[in-house]
């Protein structure tokens, strides 16, 4: 009989929406920070459609109490999973109260800053909202969410929809959101942090917040650029207002990803954080296009299952694709559609995953995603394709849908061959190069891209003087980079006039490229590579210093000298650089103890894990190790982010290979943070 409860129980959870349909959330939040925990008080609304005995909601690892259905005590089961209220539910509306508090292993972080300082922020796509919120892993559960938020009153509070109230209680201040409009739990968000913002509206009145750090107010400009022309531009384009009350940007320090369209409010990585010089490397543009497009395809409908994703990424990579094209124009669209195309075709060789399957890769997903709805546009006219798309958005408007869905308002306003598409863009891996070719050649530079690619297989000397009139012209520059690049294991002497020319332009990718065409410079180019110091483009500027430090060790001196300001991005990729180098100079400075103390402490909490693990990988390789740094390198095992947390542990097992290291990190830990002390042990223990 125990089984077959379960059974019963089990199949009734998988189809819960069939039987009850969840409608509102009120959660008010408040935070013990030195704990990393979050106490909540929640009351939900809902509807049962049919009778059922059990109703659960997904919560991770959270502790319970004062559980109640219509004010009264309920029967409640916390499986470590989920909430699961045990009563006979009968037709009809519905509320359910309770509180929580949960130290969530992943999803809401917190992020220490210098001075006792946090940021708190939530990442809810593939890492499920219900680790800090009581909620619904299944994205066909939709539901208006309003947070209330209770925090110390320096900080600002940001959580989706629009702030009703903001009362202080003593030091802090109580946020109330709103939202109007249903959605998917893992797009619910919240942001603690110092920031300032500014306000625009829309061309249709949309209120616009765009938030930076204090710290950062200087790049407002260069990181928001275009950012309200891109919302104006994509509501016009998609032909369906944007349909949420506001629109918020965010970047976060530690971000897991480039960016997230949680609904109103988008986080962001700091690295798009830029100055005039770092726009030129990475700036927020395209990012700022593909999270705002998911709003209308993500947020607004949302795929039913992970078999459909192409329709949130698909959709997302390509509507950014057509906001840059408003932006950069149509060289930089067919440039970018070229080099995605080299990309999928060289991933197709091995990839055997096609487009509609849960398991594709991010590449299949977003770019052949993109791929195919270009293919679409272009084969049944933009006049079609939009009719479409606003016939699909607004059928399906905060609802789930799948690809037929898509299909059938196609086929309304087309008699394309639906079938055969699916077929060759959705279902197979390999990808369709004469059609991608034939549309791709309506762009004349195109044309002249793949004249060059043609001429990979002849010598330099017959196409050498092709070469010299397209460096000479004004192509786009990636028809340019791409001779660069094609010239690569050419002998120096045969290459050197092209290089030459290719460094006149103006144009930081090109000269990015010969910076890159070889580690050995010949000294007669000596003075024409040193023109690449002081290119506007940091990462120009990055491999630039590296090389001719490297190549000419007689004017390291002078190099170091005029680089010794330098910080570069956000992440001071040029700063460390320049510490590692100038430790390595002999007899360049006095006091090399100072280098020595400024590269310890971007190693240190104070800053973001790039910045961190770019110092420590140069302490450890100087073999400047001492408490500090050792401390440092545990502390990376805890972080958050994998990347970083991968690399302590990996870079700890080579140190505990010397006995002298291990005895080094044995005395170190009785100062550590319990976490700290708890991921070294396990590496201590480890079998060598």
């Amino acid at each position: 009989m125990k089984y077959i409860l379960l059974f019963i129980t089990s199949f009734v959870f998988s189809q819960q929406t069939q039987f009850v349909d969840f409608k509102t959330v009120s959660g008010q939040l408040k935070f013990a920070t030195n704990e990393k925990s979050v106490l909540g008080s929640v009351d939900y609304q809902f509807e049962v459609l049919k009778p059922v005995d059990t109703i659960k909601i997904d919560a991770k690892n959270m502790e319970f109490s004062k559980v109640k259905v219509n004010q009264k005590e309920a029967v409640f089961i916390n499986t470590g999973k989920q909430l699961q209220i045990v009563q006979h539910f009968q037709i009809g509306k519905n509320q359910l109260t309770f509180e929580y508090k949960v130290k969530p292993k992943q999803a809401l972080y917190f992020v220490d800053i210098e001075n006792s300082e946090v940021q708190i922020w939530t990442q809810g796509q593939g890492r499920y909202t219900s680790n800090w919120f009581p909620s619904f892993d299944d994205v066909n559960e939709k539901v208006i969410f309003n947070l209330g938020i209770t925090y110390d009153k320096n900080y600002q509070v940001v959580s989706n929809g629009t702030l009703k109230e903001k009362t202080q209680e003593n030091n802090q201040f109580h946020w109330q959101y709103k939202m109007e409009n249903p959605m998917s739990s893992y797009l619910l968000m919240l942001s603690i942090g110092k920031f300032d913002k500014k306000e625009f509206r829309s061309k249709s009145k949309i209120p616009l917040e765009y938030y930076l750090e204090t710290k950062d107010t200087s790049r407002f400009e260069t990181t928001y650029r275009y950012s309200k022309r891109i919302f104006d531009f994509l509501e016009k384009e998609i032909g369906v207002k944007y349909p949420w009350e506001i629109y918020r940007q965010i970047p976060v320090r530690d971000f897991l990803y480039a960016g997230m369209e949680n609904t109103t409010t988008t986080l962001f990585a700091t690295r798009y954080v830029v100055d005039s010089i770092g726009f030129e490397d990475r700036n927020y543009t395209n990012v700022d296009g593909h999270e705002l497009a998911h709003h209308w395809f993500g947020d607004l409908v949302t795929a039913e299952s992970s078999t459909h994703h192409w329709l949130q990424e698909g959709f997302a990579t390509y509507y950014a694709l057509l906001a840059e094209r408003e932006i950069y124009g149509d060289d930089h669209f067919y440039s970018k559609l070229y080099d995605t195309a080299q990309q999928i075709k060289f991933a197709s060789r091995t990839d055997s995953i096609p487009v509609l399957n849960a398991k594709a890769s991010s590449l299949t997903f977003y770019e052949k995603g993109a791929w195919a709805l270009f293919v679409l546009n272009e084969s049944i006219g933009d006049k079609a394709f939009k009719k479409a798309i606003k016939n699909y958005l607004k059928k399906y408007a905060y609802q789930t849908v799948n690809t037929q869905n898509f299909f059938d308002e196609i086929k309304k306003v087309s008699n394309f061959d639906l079938e055969k598409f699916q077929r060759t863009w959705l279902e197979t891996t390999a990808f369709d190069t004469p059609t991608a070719n034939a549309l791709l050649s309506k762009n004349k530079m195109i044309q002249e891209r793949l004249e060059v690619d043609r001429l990979k297989k002849v010598s330099l000397a017959e196409k050498q003087n092709y070469f010299f009139k397209i460096l000479d012209s004004d192509v786009f520059p990636s028809v340019k980079v791409s001779i660069i690049d094609q010239i690569e294991s050419e002998k120096y002497e045969a290459k050197k006039a092209l290089l030459r020319l290719a460094l006149k332009t103006n144009n930081s990718k090109i000269h990015q490229a010969v910076a890159e065409n070889f580690s050995k410079i010949p000294e007669d180019f000596r003075k024409e590579y040193e023109t690449l110091l002081d290119d506007k483009s940091y990462q120009t500027r990055e491999m630039a210093l590296y090389f001719l430090w490297k190549n000419f060790p007689k004017n390291r001196p002078a190099y170091l000298d005029k680089s010794k300001n330098w910080i570069g991005f956000n992440d001071y990729n040029l700063r460390t650089l320049w510490l590692s180098l100038a430790l390595s100079t002999p007899n360049y400075s006095d006091n090399p103890e100072i280098f020595v103390s400024e590269l310890i402490a971007f190693s240190s909490t104070k800053y973001e894990a790039t910045t961190r693990q770019n110092a420590l990988e140069k302490l450890i390789a100087f073999k400047i190790i001492n408490d500090q740094v050792l401390s440092n390198l545990v502390n990376a095992t805890t972080h958050h982010m994998w990347q970083f947390s991968k690399f302590g542990r990996d870079t700890i097992r080579l140190l505990l290979k010397n006995t002298e290291m291990r005895i080094e990190f044995e005395r170190i830990l009785p100062n550590l943070t319990p976490d700290e002390q708890f991921q070294l042990n396990r590496l201590l223990g480890e079998k060598s």
